[in-house]
């Protein structure tokens, strides 16, 4: 009977990490072969696996992790201290720290209601007020938030415009699509995220995805400190130790043959949490537009007040399930308060009134039924 409570009772998280079996295999062959370094066939084989899953020409360095990637980004785009980023407000705050590490300038643009993303109005506003300014952006980082692909053609319409690379962020959304093209694929650099979170995980790692050689090689060479060629230690310019390691990438190879399937999962989630509350008038989902595929990292619902938003999370949370409110966007962060910001609005409102459900791939249909039993009953 105890045993039976126990599990009934046991802690539903936000999104574990899944482990499929396969991953053995691999990191098993590193320690037989004594591949322990951060190089080796794993690495090479994760970078290939990413590479034939993205397609369209997509060259993939493995990194430590997501942040890192979009630290090279930057720097492989010239940002300097003397520079202004345009970043969404609406995510987290590794998407934007990597501008302060290198002395630059962030400047928040709003969301747009469709998919949450950054609002392609409010970014050529921003983008012409800055230029007014004396202070022509040098990049845009954008994100695929949740797993929701951006507004592509609309942004990148504005890049080309302007003449400002893109960094996409895409560590929510890698299985995510825009018009069947893969998220991962829409910047001058992208970048994954293989936290322990996300759709796969190397336990830590991440990725910059570039369209050419050369670019992958430059990523690479700064990944490893920067050392030139030969057998001494000579070094021209700063790098960094941000490759990953090949016990690690071995578990990323391992996850690259289940995603599809995991993504499926989650997607099976958002529609178990929609066939099952959408009735409910205080509730509402994010929909994809037409053309959008989205993984469904994490499934979200919008409350009709911050009073609900707040009183669920807290219900839940004593039926020992983990939820948490919507990042809050970077603007309403103290650390960056004196930035510039072009707003609207929505990442305020969106952040006030959702919640993120537990979206993990390996969740039961117990665990689901107990969520949702939870849900409903606050609004009995």
């Amino acid at each position: 009977m105890a045993k039976n409570v126990s599990k009934l009772n046991s802690k539903i998280w936000l999104s574990a990490p899944h482990m499929s079996g396969h991953e053995e295999k691999f990191i098993k062959e590193a320690f037989n072969t004594n591949w322990i370094a951060p190089l080796g066939p794993n690495v090479n084989g994760f970078e290939k696996d990413l590479e034939s899953y993205l397609g369209v020409n997509a060259h993939v360095a493995a990194l430590t992790t997501g942040t890192a990637a979009i630290h090279l980004a930057l720097l492989l785009l010239n940002v300097t201290s003397k520079d202004e980023v345009i970043c969404q407000t609406k995510t987290f705050a590794a998407s934007v720290n990597p501008v302060l590490y290198l002395g630059a300038k962030p400047v928040f643009v709003d969301s747009e209601t469709d998919t949450w993303n950054m609002c392609p109005i409010l970014l050529e506003q921003a983008i012409n007020d800055r230029i007014k300014k004396g202070k022509k952006p040098k990049a845009i980082i954008v994100i695929n938030l949740y797993g929701m692909p951006h507004k592509v053609n609309e942004i990148k319409n504005i890049s080309n415009k302007y003449n400002i690379p893109i960094v996409e962020d895409s560590a929510e959304a890698l299985g995510s699509c825009y018009f069947n093209k893969k998220c991962g694929t829409f910047g001058k650099l992208s970048v994954l995220s293989f936290n322990g979170n996300k759709i796969i995980t190397t336990s830590g790692g991440g990725a910059l995805v570039s369209n050419s050689t050369e670019t992958k090689a430059k990523t690479i060479f700064l990944a490893t400190q920067a050392k030139e060629p030969g057998i001494e230690y000579s070094h021209k310019v700063i790098g960094y130790n941000y490759r990953m390691s090949n016990i690690l990438a071995g578990i990323g190879r391992g996850q690259m043959e289940v995603l599809d399937n995991y993504v499926a999962l989650r997607r099976k989630n958002y529609s178990y949490y929609l066939n099952e509350l959408e009735s409910i008038k205080d509730i509402n989902f994010l929909i994809e537009p037409e053309g959008f595929f989205s993984n469904r990292w994490l499934t979200c619902i919008k409350l009709s007040t911050k009073q609900m938003r707040e009183d669920l999370i807290k219900l839940l949370q004593e039926h020992n399930i983990e939820a948490r409110p919507s990042w809050k966007p970077m603007h309403l962060q103290p650390v960056f308060k004196e930035y510039p910001s072009y707003l609207n609005g929505v990442s305020e409102d969106i952040y006030n009134k959702t919640m993120c459900l537990p979206s993990g791939s390996n969740l039961s249909k117990n665990e689901l039924n107990r969520i949702v039993k939870v849900i409903k009953a606050y609004f009995e």
